[in-house]
């Protein structure tokens, strides 16, 4: 075995018995945004360069460190997509769906995502989002409508130990008169920070509130807070969004440092966080804002937009933490079990008949004896098995047994599929 190819690091294979899970989170997912009449984009793996270093903005960790960049045959330079929302407002720009007449335009996407970091408990190199975009209102009603889709979701899954975060980021007088002061606050002692706070510091030091390394450094405490620098038409937008979030029931927190780590957010920014008891270090299971300014700086026209996403990795693990199982289906409606060559043959025909006709089904195709065909049927969860011997295929009959009470019953062969219809439906 030493030859062996082993899985890149930082990704992971989804076997079956864990796929089931997530295909029945996507279809939880795709079922609540239809309710939210939220429709799906595909958008591709790879995207230009520029597109995030615009989108995502260059004085992020995503950019800065994260982004698998490479340079194709043709010499431009492609990254595989670190994140959705950029992606998205790309294609709502180049195919113009800022002049659809229904307005805003709800979009959502689920599919992995790809960013070069240490992989963690959680954390993957390779990892699936599920996100949603609404472009083309500035209502802070939408805002509300967001929050309240991404919490449906993990309520509806299973999830109890949730906390909301929320903050404002402002409009762009606010953050300007927010970014002097934090300028001023973290000058004199900017030496004791990272690296990358020292580079924030003129760029974005919004961005030194995010700082994991430095995150108990004193000055953190003391910071500015960007709620004292909001505009009244801020603090206004602010406060109707909360009492939306009140309106429909939504407990939240207020957290004045929440700042998110992408540029291009203002006004609501929220976090959506597990209070499990051994969920880890990093609690945070989803995060969005609203990003007004994003369409522009992509090449559309001056449109509003909000949108979160979430990592499907981390909501299993919380779903895990919390003990909460998810409801998948792992049973067959039929299998059939043969005994001689002539009948094994036969359930060939019989088998593609069930599924035809809507049926889960399986046969044996190792040659087994009968018991430990049925053993297989026990594996698999058979709620009917089937059992087909030389005797009943002269006869032309069929012996059907309910694995749950034990009751058997004959069936003519010609007749079995019309019956088993009746029986499981």
């Amino acid at each position: 075995m030493s030859n062996q190819i082993k899985i890149p690091r930082g990704t992971q294979d989804i076997l079956p018995g864990d796929s089931e899970k997530w295909q029945l989170i996507e279809t939880k997912a795709r079922e609540l945004c239809e309710r939210y009449q939220y429709r799906e984009i595909r958008t591709p793996i790879f995207e230009h360069t520029d597109l995030f270093q615009r989108g995502v903005g260059d004085t992020t960790d995503i950019v800065q460190k994260e982004m698998y960049t490479f340079t194709d045959r043709g010499g431009r330079s492609l990254t595989l997509r670190p994140e959705g929302t950029a992606a998205a407002v790309r294609s709502f720009v180049e195919h113009k769906m800022f002049g659809n007449p229904n307005q805003p335009v709800k979009l959502y996407y689920i599919g992995p995502m790809f960013r070069y970091e240490r992989p963690q408990a959680g954390r993957f190199r390779q990892f699936v989002q599920f996100g949603v975009e609404a472009m083309g209102s500035a209502d802070p009603a939408i805002d509300a409508e967001v929050i309240s889709l991404a919490l449906r979701l993990y309520q509806e899954l299973g999830l109890k130990k949730l906390k909301l975060v929320i903050n404002s980021l402002g409009d762009k007088i606010s953050r300007t008169a927010h970014r002097e002061a934090l300028v001023t606050h973290f000058s004199p002692r900017i030496g004791e920070f990272c690296t990358d706070c020292q580079n924030r510091l003129e760029k974005n030091p919004m961005r030194i509130l995010d700082c994991k390394a430095d995150r108990d450094h004193e000055l953190m405490r003391s910071a500015p807070s960007i709620i004292d620098y909001l505009t009244d038409d801020s603090r206004n937008y602010f406060n109707k969004v909360t009492t939306f979030l009140t309106d429909m029931g939504i407990e939240f927190e207020v957290d004045a440092n929440l700042v998110r780590g992408l540029d291009y957010y203002n006004h609501t920014a929220f976090e959506i966080m597990s209070n499990a008891e051994g969920f880890g270090a990093i609690t945070t299971l989803c995060g969005g804002g609203r990003y007004n300014g994003l369409v522009e700086e992509i090449g559309g026209p001056e449109t509003p937009g909000i949108g979160f996403a979430l990592s499907v990795e981390r909501l299993i693990a919380a779903l895990e933490a919390e003990g909460a199982e998810l409801p998948v289906k792992e049973e067959i409606d039929c299998y059939l079990v043969s005994l001689g060559d002539e009948a094994k043959d036969y359930t060939v025909g019989l088998l593609h008949q069930l599924r035809m006709a809507g049926f889960s089904a399986e046969r044996d195709y190792l040659d087994r004896k009968i018991k430990a065909q049925f053993k297989a049927a026990d594996r698999v969860n058979a709620k009917y098995v089937a059992v087909l011997g030389e005797n009943e295929l002269k006869e032309k009959k069929i012996n059907l047994k309910s694995m749950a009470d034990g009751v058997q019953i004959e069936v003519p062969l010609e007749s079995f599929i019309e019956k088993f219809k009746e029986i499981c439906r």
